[in-house]
């Protein structure tokens, strides 16, 4: 199964708000801090635009206001086109100024995520990882660490999105295995265990002081990078 993914920074978001639908401008008020709305803000528009190649819409503020991505029951984003529900699997993540989606056929279970790679306390490990996760870090060199932390925290995120539950599971129900020593086109395999008996595989990588992972069932093809169009804002469209 072919999944796509797309990153975007707060730097990539236009000022205007005139690509949301009324709906999200709603939404958008109702958050009191900067913060959250900034982070909100990122993650919508990161996502619309990836749902918009995906989707072949066209890539200015009227169309993208048709796209809408609700909360399920469960917390779990879905897509609304013109308030009709889209034939699309949707995952978002954001981290530190910067959102992470992936986008895969409908009916994929799918989850992305995007963590910082960043020292964690002893007592965070013996809390959140399994014991095999635990020899895993205890093996690892003290420079290869905060990386590895990253990648199994990031993956259990990534898995805990796609089985549509996220943190209210215990993160140590899912087992992270970094099955792979190749890198292909990119990106390293990785595999994630639940105590259900499910099994996600996926893939991860690291951008610089960044972790993304992804997982999905069926089984996921290397992640594609999607190709984004100009954006056309709505002033540029009624001067033309």
């Amino acid at each position: 199964m072919d999944i796509y993914w797309l990153e975007q920074t707060e730097a990539d978001v236009p000022a205007e708000n005139d690509w949301f639908s009324s709906g999200e401008e709603t939404r958008l008020s109702q958050l009191r801090f900067a913060k959250r709305r900034a982070d909100w803000r990122l993650g919508r528009w990161t996502a619309k635009r990836a749902l918009a190649v995906w989707l072949d819409i066209p890539a200015h503020p009227l169309a993208l206001a048709q796209i809408e991505i609700r909360p399920a029951s469960t917390g779990a984003p879905e897509v609304f086109i013109a308030n009709q529900p889209a034939s699309v699997s949707l995952s978002l993540s954001h981290r530190e100024g910067r959102a992470v989606c992936a986008v895969a056929p409908a009916g994929a279970e799918l989850g992305c995520d995007l963590e910082l790679i960043e020292p964690r306390s002893d007592a965070f490990i013996s809390d959140y990882f399994t014991g095999e996760e635990q020899t895993l870090v205890a093996q690892a060199s003290a420079a290869d660490r905060p990386r590895l932390l990253a990648l199994l925290w990031s993956a259990k995120e990534s898995a805990l999105k796609a089985l549509r539950t996220g943190l209210r599971l215990d993160t140590r129900r899912v087992i992270v295995s970094p099955i792979v020593a190749f890198d292909l086109q990119g990106w390293s395999a990785l595999g994630v265990r639940c105590a259900d008996g499910r099994v996600f595989r996926g893939w991860w990588q690291q951008a610089g002081s960044f972790v993304r992972t992804l997982v999905a069932t069926p089984p996921p093809n290397p992640p594609i990078r999607l190709i984004l169009p100009d954006y056309v804002p709505n002033m540029a469209v009624l001067c033309a």
